[in-house]
């Protein structure tokens, strides 16, 4: 069993940035899929991004290119997620999580780990 949890969440003011940090205990991540999702107030739980269990390639939503990055660190069994160039409509509690699945890293039923997510708020 993985356990996952999240730190780095906080208030920042548009433009700014924030880097979310993922510590994983209990099991070594190293053959997971790792993942980022977020969900906001009355929304759907909604895909960020993912990275390869090597580390190798990363997938991102739309929404997010150009301004967030994903790195993992398989020794130290954690995750980050950089967040550049925040726009009020990132406000959202970010969750880590992870999968034994190599496809369709998108979809919230392919993760069997999580964690209790971190609060981002950007002010405008």
């Amino acid at each position: 069993q993985v356990q996952l949890v999240e730190s780095g969440g906080g208030l920042v003011q548009a433009g700014g940035s924030l880097r979310l940090s993922c510590a994983a205990s209990g099991r070594t991540i190293r053959r997971y899929t790792m993942g980022w999702f977020r969900q906001a107030p009355g929304k759907a739980r909604e895909f960020v991004l993912a990275i390869s269990s090597s580390g190798g390639s990363a997938h991102y939503a739309d929404s997010v290119k150009g301004r967030f990055t994903m790195s993992r660190d398989n020794a130290l069994n954690t995750v980050s997620l950089q967040m550049n160039s925040l726009k009020p409509e990132d406000t959202a509690v970010y969750y880590c999580a992870a999968s034994q699945y190599t496809t369709s890293y998108y979809n919230t039923g392919r993760y069997d780990h999580w964690g209790q997510g971190t609060q981002v708020t950007v002010s405008s």
